[in-house]
């Protein structure tokens, strides 16, 4: 029987984090338990230690070695918070036929019949009018129903689902105010929300499944799987001549464009002051960019058995057979020669089988922050993850493997 251990903390991380900051939260959680110290971005930096700091959605967390000279390099594990779906419009309540529906923004690039006929809640953040933040998840009030094959037979055929039309959930037969609903969660008033960043999130609990048990069902897989194997990393590392850090990001679905993005100031800031609160130079920084390196984990296709063709014949990853190295010569994914042989002296290390994965020359392949980090930083990096089925649905599917093992090579990554 397949060992559960590990795959059954990622599903307990996975059902506490409905969303990017409820993502955070439970990393800090997570830390602070561990001996990890909050940081605030706005208050003096702290020298040395185990820290960490939050910005909205995005989580970076870092620990100095006791006895640290000259500018060491930074060990870097970059991940991300976000998973593709539905974001509730400003002012999202409408009635109509009968029908409470919700207006909701299609967030990234979802599979969006996943999402048709799944009885879903919402997380996120509410943000009050005295400016506290209050993170908020709901019951499952929510579903996008189907349309029957007795009214459109084509429906076997040929689904075509209009963004805007096609995709309003229905939350009741009243007409109801559903952020009103959300504020009595709180026990607020409905007046007393300004602002929300609110989420659909899927009711249903992950699962295992198989004859064996051999499968993890579960939304937000993608990446949450990278996110929780890295925590768990950072927490168990032995001690390195270099500062190990887990750099957790948020909007990587919508491109990363933001202050708490890949392509945003974050990780480049907290490097910095580190560098600051060690006494290292500017030039001591530059060098200590020099010696470091980036392991981006991201999650990355599993050959889908009914669509073989759209792989690549000679690369065709499967579940429960370690993680991936994502190869592109497009540089999609960062991985070139030396960053390759790198992940496989870890993996070595680590006693971790890992499978290599390019894309059929035929279907473009998507990206990660890889990239982003890499260009704006300079440091060299490699792009790995799990392997799975139904990337971008409402529930996907791993081995239940694969994520201990991306967590045991990211352990020995750090104390290289």
């Amino acid at each position: 029987m397949p060992d559960h251990a590990h795959a059954s903390d990622l599903a307990a991380f996975v059902s506490a984090s409905p969303s990017s900051y409820h993502a955070a939260a439970e990393l800090a959680r997570r830390l602070t338990a561990a001996g990890f110290t909050a940081q605030q971005e706005a208050e003096p930096w702290q020298a040395g230690g185990a820290r960490y700091v939050i910005r909205d959605g995005a989580v970076v967390a870092w620990r100095v070695p006791d006895a640290i000279g000259g500018p060491a390099g930074f060990r870097i594990v970059g991940a991300h918070t976000d998973s593709p779906g539905f974001k509730l419009k400003p002012e999202p309540s409408a009635y109509a036929f009968g029908w409470s529906q919700a207006g909701m923004e299609v967030y990234g690039g979802p599979l969006l019949n996943s999402w048709l006929d799944r009885e879903f809640g919402l997380a996120g953040r509410v943000v009050t009018r005295d400016g506290e933040v209050r993170l908020v998840s709901t019951p499952a009030w929510l579903r996008i129903p189907q349309v029957a094959p007795h009214l459109d037979r084509s429906v076997n055929d040929n689904l075509h689902l209009d963004r805007q039309v096609n995709l309003k959930p229905v939350f009741g037969t009243a007409s109801l105010d559903l952020l009103a609903a959300v504020a009595g969660t709180l026990g607020i008033h409905r007046d007393e929300i300004d602002g929300h960043d609110l989420f659909a999130a899927v009711a249903e609990p992950p699962a295992f499944i198989g004859v064996t048990g051999e499968f993890l069902a579960s939304a937000r897989l993608d990446n949450l799987s990278s996110v929780h194997a890295g925590v768990v990393a950072l927490v168990a590392a032995e001690a390195s001549d270099q500062v190990q850090v887990l750099a957790c990001f948020d909007h990587e679905e919508i491109g990363s464009g933001s202050r708490s993005g890949a392509s945003g100031p974050l990780l480049e800031s907290v490097l910095r002051r580190i560098a600051g609160s060690l006494g290292w130079s500017g030039d001591d920084y530059e060098r200590a960019l020099a010696a470091s390196f980036v392991i981006s984990a991201d999650a990355g296709h599993a050959i889908h058995p009914n669509y073989p063709q759209l792989h690549d014949p000679e690369h065709r990853p499967t579940v429960n057979a370690g993680p991936l190295l994502k190869v592109n010569a497009n540089q999609r994914y960062t991985t070139e020669g030396p960053s390759a042989a790198r992940w496989l002296r870890v993996c070595r290390a680590a006693g971790v089988p890992t499978q290599p994965f390019v894309s059929n020359n035929a279907v473009p392949c998507g990206s990660t922050i890889g990239p982003l980090t890499a260009t704006r930083l300079g440091i060299q990096s490699v792009d790995v993850g799990v392997p799975l089925l139904s990337m971008h649905s409402a529930r996907e599917l791993c081995g239940v493997q694969d994520p201990g093992w991306l967590a045991d090579a990211l352990r020995a990554f750090y104390a290289e």
